[in-house]
């Protein structure tokens, strides 16, 4: 399980370095995308174990995404954690309504970041 591939569709290089050194630090391999059509190109073509989703992205936004991901062939299993600071009361209800499987709030908490995805991938093997 920790050398699953996960899948980071993120708009700020910053967070997309930080988890990405945070995730191979615990073996996991990482893909990246910095806009949602780009992420769902790799997405289709790598079919990664698990996607971590930006909410705020650019163009296509993270719950539109997410629908798409859930209406593709070969992904409509692939867990999906909603990575965003969209923190208000609904938020996390908006993002599960919209086929994400967990919600991870901005600031991320790397210390627990790995226990999440783990978990997620988990839940996903049972």
């Amino acid at each position: 399980m920790s050398n699953a591939c996960i899948l980071y569709i993120e708009d700020n290089p910053e967070n997309r370095l930080l988890v990405k050194r945070v995730l191979e630090a615990e073996g996991f391999s990482i893909l990246e995308a910095a806009d949602g059509m780009t992420g769902l190109e790799i997405a289709i073509q790598q079919q990664p174990d698990l996607i971590l989703l930006d909410i705020n992205l650019p163009e296509v936004d993270g719950y539109d995404l997410a629908r798409r991901f859930r209406d593709t062939p070969g992904l409509q299993k692939v867990p999906i954690l909603a990575v965003t600071a969209n923190v208000m009361k609904g938020d996390r209800e908006r993002t599960l309504a919209a086929g994400c499987d967990g919600y991870i709030p901005k600031p991320l908490d790397i210390d627990r970041l790995p226990m999440q995805i783990k978990a997620a991938l988990q839940k996903n093997c049972e």
